[in-house]
């Protein structure tokens, strides 16, 4: 099984860096470490390029973790002339995509705060975020875009920190989403707090403060069963 460095939990805003192919099959490119976040926890995996020493550019067009041996692929848009495992690469993301979800993803933290009821689901898309919430009762969307950008103008800063499963488990009130359960697998979970708005378990990429999340605007609420209400939010630029 290979284990990959994850460079992203520690810095969401390493733009690039050189690794070492470890595998190379089917149109997948595995290396020894990545600033490309695999698809999980709502957010969509990382798009950009991998780049051969000789010149060879291979354009990565999503990135995922088989669920079975937690290997972390780079899925590039060809499936030969692949690099050799051993050989040095360059990787480089779509920053651009990547900092807006990164900017979406923190803004569902946001949106975590502004509604204080349990979630269902969700999911990020590039400039668009939604959550389904156990809420009965109608929300105004005005409403819920105003507490949004108010807590984004709080400018307030984002840390991490890391506890053992076992903590998190004498400390369920931390965990907000139903559907999702946070990563425990390696022993160990990331806590991301942004300061006096949101603390949570969270594998994504965020944001340095809230406000670099930019103007938020709720587009939809929609009633999604009996209790379901989801808010979908876009940004208003």
């Amino acid at each position: 099984m290979t284990i990959t460095d994850e460079l992203f939990r520690r810095d969401g805003y390493l733009k690039e860096c050189n690794a070492v192919v470890v595998a190379a099959h089917d149109g997948v490119i595995v290396t020894d470490q990545t600033v490309f976040y695999p698809e999980g926890g709502g957010q969509p995996g990382d798009t950009g390029s991998i780049m051969h020493a000789d010149g060879r550019e291979f354009v990565v067009t999503d990135t995922q973790k088989n669920a079975e041996t937690s290997e972390q692929q780079h899925r590039v848009a060809t499936d030969v002339d692949l690099p050799a495992v051993g050989e040095t690469v360059t990787l480089k993301l779509d920053w651009e995509r990547r900092y807006r979800l990164m900017r979406m993803h923190s803004c569902m933290h946001m949106l975590c705060a502004a509604i204080p009821a349990p979630v269902t689901g969700g999911s990020i898309q590039d400039g668009r975020g939604r959550l389904d919430f156990d809420l009965p009762d109608p929300v105004d969307k005005e409403e819920v875009t105003d507490r949004l950008n108010a807590l984004v103008a709080q400018d307030s800063s984002m840390q991490m920190q890391w506890i053992s499963a076992e903590e998190l488990s004498h400390k369920p009130e931390l965990v907000r989403t139903m559907s999702v359960k946070p990563p425990t697998g390696s022993g160990q979970v990331r806590i991301v707090e942004f300061e006096g708005i949101d603390l949570q378990p969270c594998g994504g990429t965020h944001v340095a403060s809230t406000g670099e999340i930019g103007r938020i605007r709720v587009r939809k609420i929609e009633k999604k069963g009996r209790h379901n209400r989801r808010v979908i939010v876009v940004f208003d630029d």
